[in-house]
């Protein structure tokens, strides 16, 4: 079930909103990706040729009704995208594009897929992420998510850092972590 988009400030067409993103966003998310790729390489989370997330993907967080974006007006300006994973949700993407970022809508993309999990019931939620750069695990960490390495690390998790690293992403700097809902 499709839900109004969550305004985020001011109430005319140009508002900054979350709502949910459709097939006909995909391109706009991957420019968004593919400009939020250049904010990482800055940081030095990432070397190489600029990815974006392919029509599967994508296609997968849709149907999971699990991709959300920040839009201005009509243009999406960031998105979070997450698939049902066992008992958890797994937050596969969130992007904000650079000329957009600082202004929270990270923060309101990964609460409406919080809370769209806790809604459905679900344990917590899982992600990977870069842990140097100040904006990727910090950041998560302030949403209540835990960095979990070694055995602690589910076998699920690890299969996705090791598919990250054939993606080109250095080892060394990915990390898994976990959120408990509570109850």
């Amino acid at each position: 079930m499709m839900t109004a988009p969550e305004i985020i400030g001011g109430t005319d067409a140009a508002a900054l909103r979350i709502g949910p993103a459709g097939r006909m966003d995909f391109a706009s998310l991957r420019a968004i990706e593919l400009a939020a790729f250049e904010t990482l390489r800055n940081a030095g989370a990432v070397s190489g040729k600029a990815a974006a997330s392919d029509d599967e993907e994508l296609q997968a967080y849709l149907d999971a009704g699990l991709l959300f974006a920040a839009f201005a007006g009509n243009t999406p300006v960031g998105y979070a995208g997450a698939i049902v994973a066992g008992d958890r949700l797994h937050v596969g993407e969130m992007d904000v594009h650079p000329d957009w970022q600082r202004r929270g809508l990270g923060r309101r993309l990964m609460q409406t897929l919080l809370a769209r999990a806790s809604a459905r019931g679900l344990r917590g939620a899982s992600l990977t992420t870069d842990r140097f750069a100040p904006f990727n695990a910090p950041f998560y960490a302030s949403l209540g998510f835990r960095m979990i390495e070694g055995e602690a690390c589910p076998e699920r998790l690890r299969q996705i850092l090791a598919s990250e690293g054939l993606k080109g992403l250095d080892p060394a700097r990915r990390i898994a972590m976990l959120l408990d809902f509570p109850g």
